[in-house]
């Protein structure tokens, strides 16, 4: 048990002055306590001390995912002041479906991944400006996108809190947590309509699969843009010679724009150019190709696309199981 790794989540997750809800759930024998405190009371040395107390004789320590109403004696839909977070169970498949979201370009980075028992996590977005009609719908198609407990979508959800034991395992589970990214985010960030769902909606099949050794076209236009760039080839021969090779796609013309500028901008900003200048360079190569009105929040889009696919990179190579194709379950 590590009351820092709790005191530092709930500083993140909630602001000075806030109320929140913990719930403790024993199993054996069965019995539930909740208790609705102030931020400031829930962080003290004390009360991390006693929820240690109570975690290491079997208690599994939540909190509620969004503050409440201060005055509040409850934890009831009503009492949610705001949406905090939006969140995915993940029960089923873990590791796979954790991989096949950070690579999505459905949704962006999440704030916090916590491991709560093996192959199993909760995923958090820390958002802002949302409605409670919008979070729990969107809750919802993120559940049918990638496979999470379409059961968790309640604003009065409690999460684990990490740093505690998941005391439902013999030996108990030491709950984890990394923060992968430290925005906030907004609901369009979350491309989730029936379009990008038909996209998404893949993932949840094709994780549970182990590569065949074949990629698709668009996987194979990435390699060589890729290769092509970093070799120095001029980005207008290699979009017009990308669109002449895909007459397949509704629009030939735009799709190579898109995937050779993504590949440029992850291409700079691994080299560490800093990222303002990467939307500069964007701005300036299609300046004649794309309209004024639209040319400055293209290239911010694809920076910050090819930003998050660096994120999802990084996390997705050391979260990602191993292979083994001999394995049984």
């Amino acid at each position: 048990m590590n009351t820092q790794t709790a005191h530092d989540f709930l500083t993140r997750c909630f602001a000075p002055g806030e109320t929140v809800a913990f719930l403790l759930r024993k199993e054996q024998p069965a019995s539930t306590t909740q208790r609705i405190v102030r931020l400031e009371q829930a962080l003290s040395p004390r009360y991390l001390a006693w929820l240690r107390y109570e975690n290491h004789n079997g208690a599994n320590v939540y909190v509620v995912a969004n503050p409440l109403r201060s005055g509040s004696r409850k934890r009831t839909k009503d009492c949610i002041a705001e949406v905090r977070h939006l969140y995915l169970d993940i029960d089923v498949d873990g590791a796979n479906r954790i991989a096949a979201l950070m690579q999505s370009e459905a949704v962006p980075v999440p704030t916090a991944v916590l491991s709560t028992s093996p192959d199993k996590y909760q995923v958090l977005w820390r958002v802002e400006g949302c409605a409670f009609d919008q979070q729990e719908n969107t809750l919802k198609l993120l559940a049918l996108a990638f496979g999470g407990d379409s059961a968790c979508t309640d604003r009065n959800r409690v999460l684990r809190v990490p740093g505690f034991l998941n005391c439902k395992y013999a030996p108990a589970h030491p709950v984890t947590v990394e923060y992968p990214s430290e925005s906030i985010y907004h609901l369009e960030d979350f491309r989730l309509d029936n379009a990008l769902l038909n996209t998404a909606l893949p993932l949840r099949s094709a994780a549970r699969t182990y590569p065949t050794g074949k990629s698709s076209h668009s996987e194979q236009d990435w390699a060589w843009a890729i290769q092509q760039l970093s070799l120095g080839e001029d980005a207008g021969k290699l979009t017009l010679t990308l669109a002449s090779k895909r007459s397949d796609k509704p629009n030939p013309l735009y799709y190579a724009q898109r995937t050779i500028d993504l590949a440029s901008a992850r291409l700079l900003l691994l080299e560490g150019v800093a990222i303002g200048s990467v939307i500069a360079m964007l701005e300036r190569r299609r300046s004649t190709d794309v309209p004024s009105s639209l040319c400055s929040s293209r290239a911010r889009e694809i920076a910050n696309t090819a930003q998050r696919m660096i994120a999802r990179s990084k996390f997705a190579s050391t979260h990602h199981p191993k292979e083994n194709h001999n394995a049984t379950a």
